[in-house]
């Protein structure tokens, strides 16, 4: 009996750690979008303005070419300099106010889910160590937020492999190049074209990782075209044969859905390119009347499948979990040497109030 209790009130310590984490987050999660979209609103006014200034020197610049047999060389190349500025400045801009559209809406949501579950922990519809008895629902809390958790960590290890340590070679790249503009020019400029193209990479590749984040096309376009776009990044990056077979009707399913079946993708291909060491991928789609079905094959070295259930293979977990609370069913199977296929089935919901 004392065990029983004890039992009980390690549960209640459990919950209460895990509402608390929970408040914490969310109030940390509201701080940062409101910082956000202060940022955001400077950057658009910011934008704004520069694309007045661009579209004035674009007008200027009318006004060079029709007087270019007269107009002094150093004032076209004045005007020629300023363009070029202006459409740099704009260009990067733009980018940020994309970044912090999509760092919004990720918040936005993140910051949702979290209020949902706060308010059914504080009111007992999660069930609890005094609702189910088994602290079961204090362990799903806890496994999604260390999903999150990790998420986060794999991200933060991929910007710091990658932009980060890129643009500290930057920085050791432009003091090359300007100890060799004195010493040898031509030196100088072939370091400044290397400059040009690494930056480009990297610049390429933190759109990538954006994209990883919370693709803006997932709202705007649709599960189907996201999937596309990703499965053409993944087969870029990582050189395995990815491939996307769609069947059925395509079109938008509830918002939350379609989240929902992009994630569990994804993280089924990241499986696949960073541990399977595969050489092909099939994703297969199949958006039917009621119901879509996705599977995703790979001909990597495979994996016991027992994982799942003893706490390892979060992400899968994690899978299983959501697709089942959402009605669904899912099935994983994979033979050591032989590949993996992961099968999961959704009913499919109606979207309310916007129009097919």
């Amino acid at each position: 009996m004392r065990r029983g209790m004890a039992s009980q009130d390690e549960d209640a310590e459990i919950w209460n750690a895990l509402k608390e984490q929970i408040r914490t987050d969310l109030e940390q999660r509201k701080r940062d979008l409101k910082e956000i979209s202060l940022m955001l609103e400077q950057s658009q006014i910011e934008m704004n303005k520069l694309t007045q200034r661009n579209a004035s020197i674009t007008a200027h610049l009318q006004q060079v070419q029709s007087q270019f047999e007269t107009m002094p060389r150093e004032d076209i190349r004045m005007a020629y300099n300023s363009a070029l500025d202006a459409q740099q400045r704009l260009f990067v801009m733009r980018g940020q106010v994309e970044k912090l559209q999509s760092d919004q809406n990720h918040l936005s949501e993140h910051i949702t889910l979290m209020e949902r579950i706060h308010d059914a922990m504080e009111g007992g519809l999660i069930g609890g160590p005094s609702g189910r008895g088994d602290g079961s629902a204090a362990k799903e809390v806890e496994m999604l937020i260390q999903a999150q958790e990790g998420e986060r960590l794999r991200l933060s290890r991929q910007m710091h492999d990658g932009p980060a340590q890129a643009l500290s070679n930057f920085i050791l790249q432009t003091e090359i190049a300007m100890r060799l503009f004195d010493l040898d020019a031509v030196k100088a400029k072939a370091e400044l074209e290397n400059l040009k193209l690494a930056a480009t990479s990297t610049f390429q590749k933190v759109r990538d990782y954006i994209f990883e984040l919370r693709p803006m096309m997932l709202d705007d376009l649709g599960l189907v075209p996201t999937l596309k776009r990703y499965v053409d990044i993944v087969r870029d990056e990582t050189r395995i044969d990815v491939r996307l077979l769609l069947t059925g009707k395509e079109r938008r399913l509830e918002a939350y859905q379609e989240v929902m079946i992009f994630r569990a993708i994804q993280e089924l291909l990241y499986n696949t390119t960073r541990h399977a060491q595969a050489n092909s991928a099939k994703v297969q789609l199949d958006i039917g009347e009621s119901a879509v079905k996705v599977v995703v094959d790979d001909d990597g070295r495979g994996y016991d499948t027992a994982i799942i259930d003893q706490g390892g293979g979060m992400g899968l977990k994690v899978i299983r979990d959501r697709v089942e609370m959402m009605g669904g069913k899912v099935e994983i199977d994979s033979v050591i040497g032989q590949g993996s296929r992961a099968i999961f089935e959704l009913p499919i919901l109606e979207r309310t109030g916007i129009t097919q």
